[in-house]
């Protein structure tokens, strides 16, 4: 059991070394000036996805003063959405109702993506498809090829595949990474974390 806990910690470590930086500062500007802006962060994610969108949310709220939201954090408009309109349009017609704009960004937490052709993830194509209807910025962080979100994506940070057998811890865990290396960055962070306040 030793033996893969180190492969796995060597695989994360070998992953922070190969992650393209240059995609992580566009993200940080892109963010400086939706706020600058008056602009709304809008993030998208499924399973650990949405997980992460939810812890998300907070920091770029308090740490960040950006305006933020999740759809999966409501979960009964998630659940009526899902039930009366279906799986597919869920954050896209949520972003509707939310007005989306071009001052605003979407930023998705994805392993794939999403990807058309194959069905996956596709209520995360509908809302990058309408994110760029309405000129919203598009940025994402996500795992394998990037997919759909990759395609589209002013900035996108994807997660290296190091292993193939982990591709999903490593991508989720990555998200928290990066994330909070963006509400830290200098560009983005307007209010002191506690615990780097406390002497």
């Amino acid at each position: 059991m030793d033996s893969y806990s180190r492969m796995f910690l060597n695989n994360t470590v070998k992953i922070a070394n190969k992650i393209d930086t240059e995609q992580i500062e566009s993200i940080a500007v892109i963010l400086s000036e939706i706020r600058k802006e008056g602009g709304r962060l809008f993030i998208l994610g499924v399973g650990g996805g949405a997980g992460n969108a939810a812890h998300a949310v907070n920091d770029f709220r308090k740490i960040c003063g950006i305006e933020t939201y999740s759809p999966t954090d409501n979960v009964s408009e998630l659940t009526a959405r899902v039930n009366d309109e279906g799986w597919e349009t869920v954050f896209a017609k949520w972003l509707i109702t939310s007005k989306l704009g071009p001052k605003d960004c979407v930023l998705v937490f994805s392993v794939g993506g999403g990807n058309e052709e194959k069905g996956i993830s596709i209520n995360i194509v509908r809302a990058l498809k309408l994110a760029k209807e309405v000129g919203a910025k598009i940025t994402g962080i996500v795992g394998r090829d990037g997919g759909f979100t990759a395609k589209t994506a002013d900035a996108c940070v994807i997660v290296p595949s190091i292993d193939t057998k982990n591709i999903t811890p490593h991508t989720e865990a990555f998200q928290a990474v990066v994330w909070h290396l963006l509400v830290s960055h200098p560009l983005l962070k307007t209010s002191p974390m506690k615990w780097e306040s406390v002497k």
